[in-house]
């Protein structure tokens, strides 16, 4: 699964600590949700998704081998 949180974060000048924080989990969960290497939950997706203020599929997006 791809994501765009890096690129969130930066448009919401958000930190890794600070998202985590947020949303309710660690900031090593977002590292790994960034280098897609974590896939999260659906309530953690729309927790995300709620935060950014965007639908979760303008946040998370099926690649090829999902």
């Amino acid at each position: 699964m791809k994501n765009t949180l890096k690129v969130e974060r930066a448009i919401h000048d958000l930190t890794q600590e600070e998202l985590a924080k947020k949303i309710g989990v660690s900031r090593q969960t977002i590292n790994a949700m960034e280098a897609n290497k974590y896939v999260p939950s659906t309530v953690l997706a729309l927790k995300i998704a709620r935060v950014f203020e965007k639908p979760v599929e303008s946040i998370f997006s099926l690649d090829d081998s999902d």
